[in-house]
C-alpha cells in the first residue's frame, strides 16, 4: 500500500474530526492564528510578542519577501515516499524546523518556555533556549527530555556571567550555543513605549539570570553596597521623615511582578531586596556593545559546542563569521524587532549563502524572520537555508492552547511542508533547490 505521508496523515485527521463538528483549536491560517491569539492575550503581552521596531517595515517585509517568489512544480515525479529529515552539526533531525529563540513567554501563557518545550518535543522539533526565558534552562532541558535543544546566548558585559551561562548550558544538554549579535541596545519598539512595558523591568523573562550562581552573588554584592552606602547616610534633623515616593498602581503592580516573577516565596520576596536588586543588576549586565570580531573566538575557549552567530545579513559578515571559527550561520533580523527598514532576511539569504559556499565551507545556514507557513519554508531551503526557525506563530500557539497549541502550530508547519514537496516533486529537502523557484514575474523557464 503506498505511504500516507505526514502531510496526508495531518490532513485527514482534521478532516475527519470535522466530520463530527470539530474544529482546529488552533487556526491553520496564519492571519487567523494572530488575530485569535491576539483575543486571548493581555494588551502587553500581544504588544510585546507582535511589536517590531519603528513603523515596522522590517517586519512586513521580511513577510512580503516571501511574495516575490513563487514555486515551480515538477510533474510525473514518484512522491509516495517523502523525507524531510534534515542533519545539522551531525544530528539527524526529523523535519528542517527549529522552534526561534523567543523571550518572556509567560506574557503568552502561564507554563511559559515549559509548554513550547513539551510541543517541541511532541513534533521532534529542537527548541533555541532563550537567554531571556521565563523558565530556567535547566527547567526545560528536563521536559525536553533529551529531544535536542540548542542554547541562545545574548553576550553579558559580565564576562564571568557568560562563562557560567555556557558552562550551564552545556551541563543540561544543550547542541549549540546561538549568540545573537544584533541587540546590543533594544529596538525602538512603539507599542511597547507607548504602553511604558518594559517586562525586564518588572522581573519577567530574566529567569536565566536569576538562577544563576554568578548573577546571585552580583545580585548580593549590590544589596551589601546599598545597605552600606545607607548606613553611611548623614543623620536627618530630628522629626523629619524619611522622603519616600509616593506608592501607585502601577508602582505596586511592578513590585507584585518582581516578587512573583523572584526565586522564592512571593510573599517573603514583597519586605525583600533581592527582586529589586536583581532587576537593575540585569538592567546594567544585560548586552556588551562594545563586542567586536576580536571578542568570539573567546567563545571557543568556553566551549567545545559548535557556536552558531544569529544575525546576520551582510556576505562579508558570514565570510568574518567562518573566518573566526564559528560553526554555523544564522541569517535573521531579529523578526523585525531591533532595526527598522532593515534588509528582509530572506532578500539576505541568497548573498549569505553564497558568501558561505564560495568560501568552501558547509556550515549550516540557519534562517528565521518571515516564516508563516510551509510554502515559506520551503522558500527558504529553496534558497539555500539548511534549516529554518519559527518564532511568532508557535508564541501564538502557546497562547492559545499551551503545548497542544505549540504542538498543532509545528505539526501544521511539518504537514504542509510535506504536501508542498509531494505536490511539486520533491522527496528529500536536498531536491529542494533554487531551480525549483523563479521571481514573481519572471518568465517561466523554458
Amino acid at each position: 500500500m503506498p505511504s500516507v505521508g505526514f502531510g496526508r496523515s495531518v490532513q485527514s485527521a482534521i478532516y475527519g474530526a470535522g466530520a463530527f463538528g470539530h474544529r482546529p483549536r488552533v487556526p491553520t491560517d496564519s492571519s487567523t492564528l494572530e488575530a485569535e491569539a491576539r483575543k486571548v492575550m493581555s494588551r502587553r503581552g500581544f504588544a510585546y510578542v507582535a511589536g517590531s521596531a519603528g513603523s515596522e517595515a522590517t517586519a512586513r517585509a521580511n513577510v512580503s519577501a516571501f511574495d516575490r517568489w513563487q514555486v515551480v512544480p515538477r510533474m510525473l515525479v514518484d512522491t509516495t515516499s517523502r523525507d524531510t529529515g534534515v542533519e545539522i552539526f551531525g544530528r539527524g533531525h526529523e523535519s528542517p524546523l527549529l522552534v526561534a529563540p523567543i523571550g518572556v513567554l509567560s506574557m503568552a501563557h502561564d507554563e511559559a518556555d515549559r509548554a513550547v518545550a513539551a510541543g517541541a518535543r511532541d513534533q521532534h522539533v529542537t527548541q533555541i533556549i532563550s537567554t531571556q526565558a521565563s523558565v530556567p534552562m535547566e527547567e526545560i532541558a528536563r521536559t525536553l527530555r533529551g529531544s535536542g535543544h540548542w542554547y541562545q546566548l545574548y553576550w553579558s558585559s559580565d564576562d564571568d556571567l557568560v562563562a557560567s551561562l555556557v558552562a550551564r548550558a552545556e551541563a543540561c544538554g544543550s547542541e549549540a550555543i546561538v549568540v545573537t549579535l544584533d541587540t546590543a541596545y533594544l529596538g525602538w519598539r512603539p507599542r511597547d513605549l507607548d504602553l511604558g512595558h518594559l517586562p525586564f523591568a518588572r522581573g519577567e523573562g530574566i529567569a536565566q539570570y536569576t538562577s544563576d550562581p554568578v548573577f546571585q552573588r552580583r545580585v548580593a554584592e549590590r544589596v551589601a553596597r546599598e545597605a552600606a552606602a545607607q548606613g553611611a547616610e548623614p543623620e536627618r534633623a530630628a522629626g523629619s521623615p524619611p522622603a519616600r515616593p509616593r506608592p501607585t498602581p502601577a508602582a505596586i503592580g511592578t513590585l507584585l511582578s518582581m516578587s512573583r516573577n523572584h526565586p522564592g516565596r512571593t510573599r517573603d520576596n514583597l519586605i525583600a531586596k533581592e527582586p529589586r536588586a536583581a532587576v537593575e543588576t540585569f538592567l546594567e549586565v544585560f548586552s556588551r556593545p562594545s563586542l567586536t570580531w576580536a571578542d568570539v573566538p573567546r567563545l571557543r575557549e568556553l566551549t567545545s559546542l559548535p557556536i552558531v552567530l544569529k544575525g546576520i545579513l551582510h556576505p562579508d559578515d558570514a565570510r568574518r563569521a567562518l573566518d573566526v571559527g564559528v560553526d554555523g550561520i544564522y541569517v535573521s533580523n531579529h523578526g523585525g524587532r531591533q532595526v527598522d527598514r532593515s534588509v528582509a532576511a530572506l532578500d539576505a539569504l541568497p548573498g549569505v549563502v553564497a558568501a558561505v559556499r564560495d568560501a568552501g565551507s558547509s556550515a549550516p545556514v540557519i534562517f528565521d524572520s518571515g516564516i508563516r507557513c510551509g510554502a515559506d519554508v520551503f522558500v527558504a531551503l529553496a534558497l539555500g537555508a539548511t534549516a529554518v526557525g519559527v518564532g511568532r506563530p508557535h508564541v501564538y500557539g502557546l497562547a492559545l492552547a499551551g503545548a497542544d497549541g505549540v504542538a498543532e502550530v509545528l505539526r501544521n508547519l511539518r504537514a504542509e511542508l510535506d504536501l508542498q514537496m509531494g505536490l511539486t516533486g520533491a522527496t528529500s529537502v536536498a531536491d529542494i533547490t533554487s531551480d525549483r523557484l523563479r521571481e514573481a514575474f519572471a518568465p517561466t523557464p523554458g
